[in-house]
Protein backbone atom coordinates (compact mmCIF):
# COMPACT_ATOMS: atom_id res chain seq x y z
CA UNK A 1 0.00 0.00 0.00
CA UNK A 2 1.47 3.33 -0.95
CA UNK A 3 -0.50 6.26 0.73
CA UNK A 4 -0.02 10.02 0.43
CA UNK A 5 -1.50 12.48 2.81
CA UNK A 6 -1.92 16.06 1.94
CA UNK A 7 1.16 16.09 0.05
CA UNK A 8 2.44 18.94 -1.86
CA UNK A 9 5.81 19.55 -3.44
CA UNK A 10 7.43 23.26 -4.23
CA UNK A 11 9.95 24.43 -6.50
CA UNK A 12 11.42 28.24 -6.20
CA UNK A 13 8.00 28.88 -4.57
CA UNK A 14 6.19 26.90 -7.63
CA UNK A 15 3.58 25.03 -6.24
CA UNK A 16 4.46 22.05 -8.42
CA UNK A 17 1.69 19.60 -6.40
CA UNK A 18 -0.84 20.44 -4.61
CA UNK A 19 -2.26 19.01 -1.43
CA UNK A 20 -1.85 15.29 -3.13
CA UNK A 21 -4.04 12.59 -0.70
CA UNK A 22 -4.64 8.69 -1.87
CA UNK A 23 -3.74 5.25 -1.53
CA UNK A 24 -2.38 3.47 -4.32
CA UNK A 25 -3.05 -0.42 -4.01
CA UNK A 26 -3.94 -1.77 -7.53
CA UNK A 27 -1.76 -3.99 -9.44
CA UNK A 28 -1.28 -1.99 -12.56
CA UNK A 29 -1.88 2.07 -12.01
CA UNK A 30 -1.00 4.83 -15.36
CA UNK A 31 -0.20 8.15 -14.49
CA UNK A 32 -0.93 10.62 -17.63
CA UNK A 33 -1.28 14.42 -17.98
CA UNK A 34 0.19 17.04 -19.97
CA UNK A 35 4.21 18.05 -19.63
CA UNK A 36 4.09 20.05 -16.39
CA UNK A 37 1.26 19.02 -14.75
CA UNK A 38 3.36 17.14 -12.25
CA UNK A 39 3.41 13.37 -13.16
CA UNK A 40 7.02 13.19 -12.86
CA UNK A 41 7.37 14.62 -9.96
CA UNK A 42 4.78 12.41 -8.49
CA UNK A 43 6.43 9.13 -8.97
CA UNK A 44 9.66 10.56 -8.08
CA UNK A 45 8.47 11.16 -4.48
CA UNK A 46 7.66 7.18 -4.34
CA UNK A 47 11.03 6.09 -3.86
CA UNK A 48 12.67 9.10 -2.39
CA UNK A 49 13.89 10.64 -5.48
CA UNK A 50 11.90 13.56 -4.44
CA UNK A 51 10.95 14.82 -1.15
CA UNK A 52 7.68 16.16 -0.27
CA UNK A 53 7.64 19.96 0.89
CA UNK A 54 4.97 19.56 2.96
CA UNK A 55 2.57 16.10 3.95
CA UNK A 56 3.38 12.77 4.28
CA UNK A 57 4.42 9.87 1.80
CA UNK A 58 4.32 6.16 2.72
CA UNK A 59 5.36 3.02 0.73
CA UNK A 60 4.11 0.29 2.78
CA UNK A 61 6.01 0.31 6.43
CA UNK A 62 8.48 3.22 5.11
CA UNK A 63 8.18 7.17 5.13
CA UNK A 64 9.62 8.69 2.12
CA UNK A 65 10.96 11.29 3.81
CA UNK A 66 13.11 9.39 6.45
CA UNK A 67 13.73 5.82 4.82
CA UNK A 68 14.78 7.16 1.29
CA UNK A 69 18.01 4.36 0.87
CA UNK A 70 16.29 1.96 1.98
CA UNK A 71 12.96 2.38 0.13
CA UNK A 72 14.84 2.50 -2.92
CA UNK A 73 15.59 -0.86 -2.23
CA UNK A 74 12.03 -1.93 -2.42
CA UNK A 75 10.62 0.70 -5.14
CA UNK A 76 12.89 0.31 -8.04
CA UNK A 77 12.98 3.05 -10.67
CA UNK A 78 12.93 2.77 -14.80
CA UNK A 79 13.97 6.10 -16.24
CA UNK A 80 13.15 7.21 -19.83
CA UNK A 81 15.96 6.96 -21.12
CA UNK A 82 18.30 3.91 -20.20
CA UNK A 83 21.30 5.74 -20.82
CA UNK A 84 20.69 7.77 -18.04
CA UNK A 85 20.42 4.90 -15.90
CA UNK A 86 23.17 2.25 -17.13
CA UNK A 87 26.22 2.83 -15.13
CA UNK A 88 28.76 0.61 -16.01
CA UNK A 89 30.44 -0.55 -19.62
CA UNK A 90 29.62 -4.50 -19.45
CA UNK A 91 26.37 -5.66 -19.03
CA UNK A 92 26.58 -8.12 -16.36
CA UNK A 93 28.34 -5.76 -13.95
CA UNK A 94 25.98 -2.78 -14.99
CA UNK A 95 23.32 -5.49 -13.08
CA UNK A 96 25.35 -6.56 -10.32
CA UNK A 97 25.90 -2.99 -9.37
CA UNK A 98 23.15 -2.53 -7.07
CA UNK A 99 23.22 -6.46 -5.79
CA UNK A 100 26.83 -5.56 -4.67
CA UNK A 101 25.40 -3.42 -1.98
CA UNK A 102 23.13 -6.07 -0.70
CA UNK A 103 26.58 -8.11 0.45
CA UNK A 104 24.74 -10.93 -1.31
CA UNK A 105 26.90 -14.36 -1.91
CA UNK A 106 29.09 -13.94 -5.16
CA UNK A 107 26.93 -17.62 -6.18
CA UNK A 108 23.83 -15.86 -5.46
CA UNK A 109 24.37 -12.54 -7.56
CA UNK A 110 25.75 -14.87 -10.44
CA UNK A 111 22.10 -16.71 -10.28
CA UNK A 112 20.14 -13.66 -9.86
CA UNK A 113 22.18 -11.89 -13.11
CA UNK A 114 21.77 -15.39 -15.20
CA UNK A 115 18.33 -15.32 -14.28
CA UNK A 116 17.23 -11.87 -15.23
CA UNK A 117 19.07 -12.07 -18.85
CA UNK A 118 17.56 -15.42 -19.65
CA UNK A 119 14.53 -13.90 -18.95
CA UNK A 120 14.74 -10.90 -21.30
CA UNK A 121 16.67 -13.34 -23.79
CA UNK A 122 20.13 -11.33 -23.04
CA UNK A 123 22.11 -13.93 -22.20
CA UNK A 124 24.45 -13.47 -25.08
CA UNK A 125 25.09 -10.34 -24.30
CA UNK A 126 26.65 -10.89 -20.69
CA UNK A 127 29.87 -9.59 -21.76
CA UNK A 128 28.89 -7.40 -24.38
CA UNK A 129 29.53 -3.50 -24.23
CA UNK A 130 26.36 -2.54 -22.62
CA UNK A 131 26.33 1.03 -24.75
CA UNK A 132 26.46 -0.99 -28.29
CA UNK A 133 23.11 -2.75 -27.64
CA UNK A 134 20.27 -1.66 -29.19
CA UNK A 135 17.46 0.73 -28.08
CA UNK A 136 15.22 -1.92 -26.93
CA UNK A 137 17.95 -4.24 -25.46
CA UNK A 138 19.47 -0.75 -23.33
CA UNK A 139 15.93 -0.69 -22.06
CA UNK A 140 15.66 -4.03 -20.92
CA UNK A 141 18.99 -3.81 -19.73
CA UNK A 142 17.73 -1.09 -17.66
CA UNK A 143 14.40 -3.27 -16.91
CA UNK A 144 16.99 -6.20 -15.17
CA UNK A 145 18.82 -3.92 -12.95
CA UNK A 146 15.89 -3.18 -11.52
CA UNK A 147 13.84 -6.43 -11.32
CA UNK A 148 17.19 -8.00 -10.06
CA UNK A 149 16.80 -6.38 -7.09
CA UNK A 150 13.31 -8.22 -6.50
CA UNK A 151 11.60 -4.56 -5.64
CA UNK A 152 7.71 -4.70 -4.72
CA UNK A 153 7.00 -2.08 -6.61
CA UNK A 154 8.25 -0.83 -10.29
CA UNK A 155 7.68 2.64 -11.53
CA UNK A 156 7.99 3.40 -15.14
CA UNK A 157 9.15 7.18 -16.16
CA UNK A 158 8.21 6.81 -19.96
CA UNK A 159 9.55 3.57 -20.62
CA UNK A 160 8.51 3.75 -25.03
CA UNK A 161 8.80 6.98 -25.82
CA UNK A 162 12.12 6.09 -27.42
CA UNK A 163 11.51 3.07 -29.06
CA UNK A 164 10.25 1.63 -31.92
CA UNK A 165 7.09 -0.31 -32.55
CA UNK A 166 9.08 -3.56 -31.77
CA UNK A 167 10.76 -2.82 -28.98
CA UNK A 168 8.02 -0.87 -27.62
CA UNK A 169 6.17 -4.08 -27.86
CA UNK A 170 8.64 -6.11 -26.12
CA UNK A 171 8.94 -3.60 -22.95
CA UNK A 172 4.93 -3.56 -22.95
CA UNK A 173 5.05 -7.46 -22.89
CA UNK A 174 8.28 -7.15 -20.04
CA UNK A 175 5.95 -5.30 -17.83
CA UNK A 176 2.89 -6.97 -18.52
CA UNK A 177 4.72 -9.78 -17.11
CA UNK A 178 5.81 -8.88 -13.54
CA UNK A 179 4.77 -10.00 -10.66
CA UNK A 180 5.45 -6.28 -9.05
CA UNK A 181 3.39 -3.45 -8.39
CA UNK A 182 4.07 -1.05 -12.01
CA UNK A 183 3.31 2.27 -12.16
CA UNK A 184 3.65 3.92 -15.24
CA UNK A 185 3.94 7.39 -16.01
CA UNK A 186 3.10 7.51 -19.95
CA UNK A 187 2.22 9.28 -23.03
CA UNK A 188 1.22 5.79 -24.41
CA UNK A 189 -2.17 5.77 -24.13
CA UNK A 190 -2.30 2.37 -25.26
CA UNK A 191 -0.06 0.90 -23.33
CA UNK A 192 -1.80 1.78 -19.64
CA UNK A 193 -5.81 0.55 -21.60
CA UNK A 194 -5.39 -2.39 -19.88
CA UNK A 195 -4.45 -1.18 -16.82
CA UNK A 196 -6.54 -1.56 -13.20
CA UNK A 197 -6.73 2.35 -12.61
CA UNK A 198 -5.42 5.50 -14.04
CA UNK A 199 -4.92 9.26 -12.60
CA UNK A 200 -5.04 12.14 -14.85
CA UNK A 201 -2.95 15.31 -13.82
CA UNK A 202 -3.10 18.56 -14.31
CA UNK A 203 -1.86 21.74 -12.67
CA UNK A 204 -0.49 19.46 -9.72
CA UNK A 205 -3.68 17.99 -9.07
CA UNK A 206 -5.25 14.57 -10.07
CA UNK A 207 -7.89 16.00 -12.59
CA UNK A 208 -9.30 12.26 -12.70
CA UNK A 209 -9.24 8.98 -10.87
CA UNK A 210 -10.65 6.33 -12.51
CA UNK A 211 -10.43 3.13 -14.29
CA UNK A 212 -8.78 3.18 -17.59
CA UNK A 213 -12.00 4.09 -19.98
CA UNK A 214 -12.92 6.73 -18.26
CA UNK A 215 -9.56 8.60 -17.25
CA UNK A 216 -8.09 8.25 -20.58
CA UNK A 217 -11.71 9.51 -22.41
CA UNK A 218 -11.28 12.48 -19.87
CA UNK A 219 -7.68 12.85 -20.65
CA UNK A 220 -8.09 13.13 -24.13
CA UNK A 221 -11.05 15.48 -23.71
CA UNK A 222 -8.81 17.88 -21.71
CA UNK A 223 -6.19 18.03 -24.52
CA UNK A 224 -8.42 18.41 -26.99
Amino acid sequence: MITLENVTVEFDQRRVLDDISLSLCERRIGIVGANGSGKSTFVRLLNGLQVASSGIVRVDDFDAAKDGRKLRRHVGFVFQNPDNQIVYPVVEEDIAFGLKALKLPKDEIDRRIDEVLARYDLSDFKTHSSHLLSGGQKQLLAISGVLVMAPRYIIFDEPTTLLDLRNRNRVERAIAELDQTVITVSHDLDLIAGYDRVLVFENGRIACDDVPAIAIARYREMMA
